[in-house]
């Protein structure tokens, strides 16, 4: 795929089930951000909300840090609030999330090269055909999904409506989320 490509990691969740924001369970934000790195992202940002200041330590003094104000009303927030800080210059984003931490480079750059359309884009990772993240979304879709994002769908309903490109990535993850330990 041609274009600038930038990665959106969710990081904001307070992570109630797993008794501390997944943000600072073990390395899996630094872990993240080189998953969309490696996996072809020319930028990564990162949204941040429950325990900020902690999580923030956590990384690199130049690393790009957003925070999602209202973090608690849900992963919809933290979608919106990256969305809509992301460069001009960006013509798809790749959305994981930070409680994926079995999810590597490879299945990132299957998912980006899933389809030759920067900002048309709309493809999403499937693990045993069950869809999952990381998800890719072109600059023309953003509207429509910033529009969409509410509580911790996120970006579900609109995914719903649309002709998304599903991408099998069984053979290189099992895409769950973490939610306990």
């Amino acid at each position: 795929m041609t274009g600038r490509i930038a990665g959106l990691l969710l990081a904001a969740g307070a992570g109630r089930r797993m008794g501390r924001p997944k943000a600072l369970v073990d390395d899996w934000l630094v872990r993240s951000i080189e998953v969309l790195r490696e996996g072809g992202c020319d930028d990564v940002l990162v949204v941040l909300g429950a325990s900020a200041d902690e999580a923030r330590a956590l990384l690199p003094a130049d690393q790009e840090v957003i925070l999602a104000e209202d973090w608690n009303e849900g992963m919809g927030v933290s979608l919106r609030a990256g969305l809509r800080a992301l460069s001009e210059q960006v013509d798809a984003v790749v959305v994981h999330l930070v409680d994926l931490p079995d999810v590597g480079p490879d299945v990132v750059a299957r998912v980006v090269t899933s389809t030759s359309s920067a900002t048309g884009a709309l493809a999403r990772a499937a693990y045993s055909g069950v869809p999952g993240h990381p998800v890719l979304i072109g600059r023309d879709h953003w509207a429509g999904v910033i529009e969409a994002a509410v509580g911790d769908e996120g970006a579900r309903a609109y995914l719903r409506s649309h002709d998304v490109r599903v991408v099998e990535c069984g053979d290189l993850a099992g895409g769950r989320d973490v939610d306990s330990r």
